[in-house]
């Protein structure tokens, strides 16, 4: 993935979300309901953005990635 020198507000990392949630893996989801109550610093919401940024065009490999990082991040901020 390309670094992207647009920051995302919190809005968009959601609507980027509900655009991809049918194609996220369900374990995945609920880590989301906490992410999204709180607030988070512009690195980790340009972050998520980019994680969720066409995963569905994703190949399998890469959404296995994609799935590791956003576990990693969604669940421990």
């Amino acid at each position: 993935m390309g670094e992207c020198k647009l920051d995302h507000s919190h809005d968009d990392v959601r609507k980027k979300y509900e655009e991809q949630k049918p194609f996220l893996p369900e374990e995945l989801k609920p880590l989301f309901q906490g992410f999204f109550a709180d607030e988070h610093t512009q690195d980790i919401l340009n972050e998520v953005f980019h994680l969720l940024k066409k995963y569905d065009l994703a190949s399998e490999a890469e959404k296995e990635e994609r799935n590791r990082r956003l576990s990693m991040v969604v669940k421990n901020v």
